[in-house]
């Protein structure tokens, strides 16, 4: 694709400039509109909105009316946000990605959409999903190279930043679906820690899993973002630069090889710009940690779905229906296992950091760059171990395979420590990008 199509906008830059008026509202929603016309087509982050140019004009006119004065403006004043649509904004229809019926799974506007609004930014529209956030994927193209898939289920909204239409998306991930499709699309996306944004008016998927997160063009951006989104924020005091962490074995062997000789170079640049970096045995029993996280997610896939299914099963995908109906044959007393592994897990990660003294782990955030084909999402499994846990993450540009995809590096946090995480980031990202 080319070049111009792929230019991430930072949302700082964008907050400023609305909130000092350049552009003027109208003027912004003009653009955006015509950005959308105009690239959309050949990416497809968007689900379709007739009447999109008119409601996004009226909305500009009343927060106008609302904040004449800029000093007095909210800090994502008029800022276009695109929104997964499984996450229920009023006056948009939810479809989660299927065939359902309109108003079928209809339900109130999300607490995270009310946030949003609040901080005065515009619904630019639905962004495309797999179906249900699960793995059956929509029509999103990788706005790098359109053959390859941007990632999913969050795919609109990795896709939507990527190509500079919106400086700010919303996505929700189970598994992995904030953190792939931020390295798969070239952008920076912020898993928080579970529970930290409230989930209301959110198709569930696996409860005890799901959590919304966000994309933008980098970390300021998500800095931005985050204390306007997240419960209880309170900024620290400094981003000390930390002590990293490296899960060596079993976990780190999923990777390809492509992409852990890049995440190796990453951590040599690391660490000769004056960074600790530790190499711990973190996850010997890997593959244990999955098949108890699958099992979770699957008994509360299917009874998330237990009513639409029931009703309407003849219209979800394949994909879906595999995973429902191994949901169904889940016991309850394996997914309550499965809860109490989790919680073991917790104090034993815990536990190592604290023994290694480690601030924030280190991984590649996918297992290589963007996969071929839009007949899939490419693979969860680097952001499985911490999607389970519940630990915030973050997943940084970082360089990029020889065949010119973008690559990410996951950076995890503390469970609760997404304010240090966002903050010591920062000197990482600095790292990052220097040539």
């Amino acid at each position: 694709m080319e070049e111009p199509l792929v230019r991430p906008r930072s949302l700082a830059g964008d907050a400023a400039g609305l909130r000092a008026g350049r552009p003027g509202l109208p003027e912004y929603v003009d653009r955006f509109c015509a950005l959308v016309e105009r690239v959309d087509p050949l990416i497809h982050a968007f689900v379709p909105e007739p009447g999109r140019h008119d409601r996004l004009r009226a909305q500009a006119g009343e927060l106008a009316a609302r904040y004449p004065d800029p000093a007095g403006r909210p800090p994502l004043y008029g800022v276009a946000v695109g929104v997964k649509d499984v996450v229920h904004v009023d006056g948009l229809p939810t479809h989660g990605g299927s065939a359902l019926p309109p108003g079928v799974l209809a339900g109130p506007q999300a607490a995270v959409v009310d946030r949003l609004r609040a901080a005065g930014a515009l619904v630019a529209g639905k962004t495309v999903t797999a179906e249900f956030a699960a793995s059956a994927p929509g029509p999103t193209r990788n706005p790098h190279h359109p053959g390859h898939t941007p990632g999913g289920s969050s795919s609109g909204s990795a896709a939507a930043v990527a190509a500079g239409l919106v400086p700010l998306a919303v996505g929700t991930q189970t598994v992995g679906s904030v953190i792939r499709p931020a390295a798969y699309c070239g952008v920076v996306g912020f898993r928080p820690t579970y529970g930290r944004i409230p989930v209301d008016g959110v198709i569930p998927n696996a409860p005890s899993l799901d959590t919304l997160g966000v994309f933008t063009a980098d970390l300021a951006g998500a800095a931005l973002a985050a204390p306007l989104l997240c419960d209880d924020w309170r900024p620290v005091a400094d981003g000390a630069v930390p002590v990293l962490g490296v899960p060596d074995g079993t976990y780190l062997e999923h990777a390809e090889p492509a992409a852990l000789r890049a995440f190796e170079e990453q951590l040599e640049r690391l660490a000769r710009a004056g960074l600790t970096v530790r190499r711990v045995e973190l996850f010997p029993d890997f593959d244990e940690v999955g098949r108890r996280l699958q099992t979770v997610n699957r008994f509360e896939m299917a009874r998330s779905h237990a009513d639409w299914f029931a009703r309407f099963g003849g219209l979800y995908r394949p994909e879906t229906v595999a995973g429902i109906r191994v949901g169904r044959g889940v016991a309850p007393e394996d997914r309550a296992a499965g809860l109490r592994f989790r919680e073991r897990l917790r104090e034993r990660v815990a536990g190592a950091g604290a023994e290694a003294g480690v601030d924030l782990w280190l991984a590649p955030s996918a297992t290589g760059g963007a996969p071929e084909g839009l007949h899939g999402t490419g693979d969860a499994v680097m952001s499985l171990p911490w999607s389970f846990l519940g630990r915030p993450a973050l997943s940084l540009p970082a360089g990029r395979t020889p065949g010119g995809l973008p690559l990410g590096l996951q950076v995890v946090g503390a469970e609760g420590g997404d304010e240090r995480l966002l903050a010591q980031a920062a000197e990482l990202e600095r790292v990052l990008a220097e040539r």
